[in-house]
């Protein structure tokens, strides 16, 4: 039985005995860890901030800890219909791995650092709800890595987006195998191997980012988004968001042929008949 860790709080929904917390404000506090912050909306939507790395929200092992600590807690929450993902801040969302970490690194320990970045990345991939990425300015390296894992990424018009490891003598790995399904083989071989950066508006033209607006209208487009997939049924997107992980290693035929029972699966949640029926009330 899953248990939370020191941090991570946890509550029953309307309980009353010991460890059970009331919900009586908008959104409550989930998880309180020095490098990792998460709460929860009434309605559902849930914020993780990963915090304390500096104000480029630098990815070292301790904020990589942090952080696959809270996903892990938070994918057991089936309270949570959307994730929010930020950072602290509004210079980064994260400006690359530790550098000052990486550079002590030898054959031994690398794989080790490494992986516990792929850990972070492939919790948000699969994450068992929709994620939004907040993309205020820079988006660099292990940070587009981690963006890319996530299902939606709004950005600031200030955002810089670029995966600049040649520069530093390592090649791009683990979640940059994500870009050629994004952006196509030629645009990935362009940013991995130039390492150059590239502006808000041409990151959205190569479809690298879903949405892009003024600094301060960010957060009023993130909250709008999160709310509009809060307000659908939960056991729905949950259910497709499965059905496009799965979709990833499918066949097509084999992806057609499953979406025929994953269609009549969805009947048995009550969500069909009750969003069809407002549905029908409003037209």
């Amino acid at each position: 039985v899953w248990q939370p860790a020191p941090g991570v709080r946890s509550y029953v929904p309307g309980g009353t005995g010991a460890g059970s917390l009331r919900l009586h404000n908008a959104s409550m506090s989930l998880i309180d860890l020095h490098h990792a912050h998460a709460s929860l909306e009434d309605n559902g939507v849930a914020t993780l901030t990963f915090r304390n790395a500096g104000s480029l929200n630098i990815l070292s092992s301790p904020v990589l800890t942090d952080l696959a600590q809270a996903f892990e807690a938070l994918s057991k929450d089936e309270r949570i219909r959307v994730l929010v993902l930020r950072g602290s801040g509004d210079k980064a969302f994260v400006a690359g791995a530790d550098i000052k970490e990486m550079r002590g690194l030898n054959a031994d320990n690398a794989a080790a650092f490494i992986t516990r970045l792929r850990t972070v990345c492939e919790a948000a991939r699969q994450f068992p709800t929709p994620v939004i990425a907040r993309l205020p300015g820079w988006t660099l390296g292990g940070g587009l890595e981690l963006a890319c894992a996530c299902d939606i990424r709004v950005a600031s018009n200030r955002v810089q987006c670029g995966m600049p490891e040649v520069k530093v003598g390592i090649p791009s790995v683990i979640h940059a195998a994500l870009l050629p399904r994004l952006i196509g083989a030629a645009r990935t071989q362009w940013l991995l191997l130039t390492g150059d950066n590239i502006d808000a508006a041409q990151s959205l033209q190569w479809g690298l980012l879903d949405h892009v607006v003024a600094p301060d209208r960010l957060d009023e487009e993130v909250e709008r988004l999160a709310r509009q997939l809060a307000g659908y049924g939960p056991q729905a997107l949950r259910q497709q968001k499965r059905m496009l992980r799965a979709w990833e290693k499918q066949s097509i035929d084999a992806a057609i042929g499953d979406s025929v029972q994953e269609f009549a699966n969805a009947f048995k949640t009550g969500e069909p008949q009750a969003y069809m029926a407002s549905f029908g009330a409003k037209h």
